[in-house]
C-alpha cells in the first residue's frame, strides 16, 4: 500500500471556534468535515503532521509590540510598512528593536510576504485558544489509538521577532533561532509520501504559505502529490482573493483539488 500523509495546518480554537480571538468564518465546519474524513479513511492514513501556532503576547504582529507617538498601541488589522517605521508613525515599545523593526518590514517585501499586519493576540502559549478544535482532537486521538501511531505536532511562532505563517520556515528567518529556519526534516518526510492531503486554517495565510514553501522546496515532480481538501480550509475575511489566487497558482503548478467526501486513496 502506498503512503498517504495528512498535513493539517493550525486547527486551533482561536481560528476554529466562532468566538475565537481570530475566528475564521466556516472553520468550525471545516474541522467537522475533516474529522469525518479522517474517521472514514483512518486505516489508509500512514502519517499525520499537525502544525500549531504558538505565540507569546509580546510578538511583532501583536498590538503590544508597537505604539504611536502618544503611546497608543495599534488596533488589530493595522498594516505597518517601512515608511511607517521610518517616519515614527509606529515605533516598537522597546526602543532597542527600532533598527530591527525597520529591517524586518523591509525584508517582508523582499521575501514576497504580506506586509506586516497587526493581529488580535491569538494562540497564546498555554491558553485555551491554542488548543485543538475538539472535534478534530477526538478524530486524531482515535487515529492514534486505532492505528497505534502518533501525530507529529509542529509548533511555530514562538519567536517574537518574526511572523511564522508557513509551517516550514518563518517569514523572515532568524539566524540565531533554528526553529525559524527551513524545516528540512518535515520537507523530506512529506517528499517521501505518495499523496499529501492538506487541510486547515487559513487558506489565505498559513496554509497558503506552507504549501507554497513546500512546493518551492520540492522537486517539481513531487508537487502533484499535494491534494488540497478544499472544503476543509477557509480564508481570513478580507483575504478571499488571496486564497483564490493561491489555489489557482498552485493548481497550475500541479496541486490537485478534492473535497472531504470524495477524497480517496
Amino acid at each position: 500500500m502506498g503512503k498517504l500523509h495528512l498535513l493539517i495546518i493550525d486547527p486551533q480554537r482561536d481560528f476554529c471556534d466562532p468566538d475565537g480571538s481570530l475566528s475564521v468564518p466556516g472553520a468550525d465546519k471545516d474541522m467537522e468535515r475533516l474529522a469525518k474524513m479522517i474517521a472514514r479513511i483512518e486505516d489508509k492514513i500512514r502519517d499525520i503532521h499537525c502544525t500549531l501556532d504558538a505565540h507569546h503576547l509580546f510578538d511583532i504582529s501583536h498590538p503590544i509590540f508597537w505604539a504611536d507617538s502618544k503611546g497608543k498601541n495599534p488596533e488589530p488589522f493595522t498594516i505597518i510598512g517601512a515608511e511607517d517605521v521610518k517616519n515614527g508613525v509606529w515605533r516598537p515599545v522597546k526602543p532597542h528593536y527600532q533598527e530591527y523593526a525597520l529591517s524586518y518590514v523591509s525584508q517582508l517585501a523582499a521575501n514576497n510576504r504580506y506586509p506586516l499586519c497587526i493581529w488580535p493576540p491569538h494562540c497564546l502559549i498555554g491558553t485555551r485558544g491554542s488548543t485543538l478544535a475538539p472535534v478534530l482532537s477526538d478524530a486524531l486521538l482515535s487515529w492514534e489509538k486505532n492505528q497505534i501511531a502518533m501525530v507529529g505536532y509542529v509548533a511555530k511562532g514562538s519567536n517574537c521577532k518574526t511572523e511564522h505563517y508557513s509551517a516550514v520556515q518563518a517569514d523572515v528567518p532568524d539566524a540565531a533561532d533554528p526553529s525559524t529556519m527551513m524545516n528540512h526534516k518535515l520537507i523530506k518526510t512529506l517528499e517521501e509520501a505518495d499523496i499529501i492531503a492538506v487541510a486547515g486554517e487559513a487558506l489565505s495565510h498559513c496554509l497558503k504559505f506552507t504549501v507554497e514553501d513546500i512546493a518551492d522546496a520540492f522537486d517539481e515532480k513531487h508537487i502533484r502529490k499535494i491534494v488540497l481538501i478544499e472544503d476543509c480550509s477557509s480564508p481570513v475575511p478580507g483575504f478571499e482573493q488571496q486564497g483564490r489566487d493561491f489555489v489557482s497558482n498552485m493548481t497550475v503548478r500541479g496541486m490537485q483539488i478534492s473535497n472531504s467526501a470524495d477524497f480517496r486513496f
